[in-house]
């Protein structure tokens, strides 16, 4: 990706304090900044935001204009049907999902799949909107190439797609597809201000701070912001720079990330080192960062297996590191597969590569501290003790079975 310094300048400038304070809704029209009421047809998503309404498949067909907006509302809708008819619980019209009260079933959020607490959670914006109308005004870059007016969407997004649910898949609802937007020229376009929007709403996602993260890094290091459809691979460019490299934007990069420090940045940031699937699967179900930092630890083809069982077994931080620490072994059935060893044996044998570095009172001290009891710590030493014995009897029995 190409840097483009001189065309961020403007944008970069307009980084002051004052996006770090204030209720930037109450502006109007003054310097340059106007509300007005824009035809929904008109506004487009933002492909770089950071938070991800649609699933991934979704997302890039209708970036790639493959599908309009309706049409990418009712992928979503139909994958959202698809997994509660798995779960016994199906529905036709949307606004089913709201539930009934009185229905137990319903109050267990925690057993919806990811797709239908987000249409759920759109359904019950739209009804707010059609109760008490657009309080909030979207933010929209006025992006007019031509005699055709267009605007992309700064803040708002779920206001956004909420509407066209509205609009198109709730009856009854008439309206004159006017939506109230402030309206920001492409030149004071601020992915800051977007960050503030995303950390003040809903919370992100871990996965979409880390993309947040990487928009805010690219952005003040000079580097293009595309307008279309972008893969993982964009975000992780930021793993190339740092904090370090531009100084002057550290403090407000943290400011607009929800006041985080540095090294909580970075391990955000750190998440761009996950495979396409495990950040896939880590957005969409809401795994948390503390989970993730230990999948981190295994390589990359492990990911989204990881990924898998935290899903399914609902797996805590703490089971997280022991899984990992503990390692994978593959079940595909292929003989190069079964005779490689569990990665944690892989890890204790490079351990021993070092470990004339450390001296025997070293290691005491080690497992005491880490069993805290001296009968403990000496049943552990003795266990593994007895497992090098172990160990070597198979390479004695490997030595013996050589050809001579």
């Amino acid at each position: 990706m190409t840097r483009k310094r001189e065309a961020n300048t403007g944008m970069l400038a307009s980084v002051t304090a004052e996006m770090l304070g204030g209720a930037e809704f109450e502006i109007v029209d003054d310097g340059g900044v106007r509300v007005e009421r824009i035809l929904l047809e008109m506004m487009r998503p933002d492909p770089a935001q950071p938070r991800r309404i649609l699933p991934e498949r979704v997302y890039q067909a209708f970036h790639n204009s493959r599908l309009t907006p309706t049409q990418a509302l009712r992928e979503l809708i139909q994958t959202a049907q698809i997994a509660a008819r798995q779960n016994g619980r199906p529905f036709g019209n949307v606004l089913e999902l709201l539930g009934n009260p009185e229905d137990e079933r319903e109050s267990e959020a925690q057993a919806l799949s990811p797709e239908e607490v987000l249409v759920r959670d759109l359904v019950n914006l739209a009804m707010t909107i059609r109760d008490d109308g657009q309080v909030n005004p979207l933010t929209v870059v006025d992006v007019t190439q031509g005699v055709t007016r267009q605007y992309r969407i700064e803040t708002g997004e779920r206001r956004y797609w909420a509407t066209w649910l509205l609009r198109d898949f709730i009856p009854g609802y008439e309206s004159d597809g006017l939506i109230p937007c402030i309206v920001i020229p492409a030149e004071k376009s601020s992915p800051f201000r977007q960050a503030r929007e995303n950390i003040a709403r809903a919370g992100l996602s871990a996965i979409a701070m880390a993309r947040q993260a990487a928009l805010l890094l690219l952005t003040v290091h000079g580097y293009e912001i595309p307008a279309y459809a972008v893969d993982n691979d964009f975000y992780r460019q930021a793993l190339t720079v740092d904090l370090r490299g531009r100084r002057e934007y550290t403090e407000v990069i943290l400011a607009a990330m929800g006041g985080i420090d540095k090294s909580r940045f970075s391990q955000y940031k750190a998440l761009l080192h996950l495979s396409d699937e495990a950040l896939e699967l880590a957005d969409r179900h809401g795994i948390e960062e503390r989970s993730l930092r230990y999948v981190l630890s295994l390589d990359p083809e492990h990911h989204g297996e990881v990924l898998r069982q935290i899903v399914s077994l609902n797996l805590t931080s703490k089971q997280v590191k022991q899984l990992c620490e503990e390692g994978l072994t593959a079940d595909d059935g292929s003989d190069e597969e079964v005779d490689r060893p569990p990665a944690v044996a892989l890890r204790m044998a490079r351990l021993a590569r070092g470990s004339m570095s450390a001296s025997a009172q070293d290691i005491a001290r080690a497992f005491l501290r880490q069993e805290e009891d001296l009968g403990l710590a000496r049943a552990r030493l003795q266990a593994f003790r007895n497992l090098l014995n172990e160990a070597e009897q198979y390479l004695v029995s490997d030595e013996k079975g050589l050809p001579g």
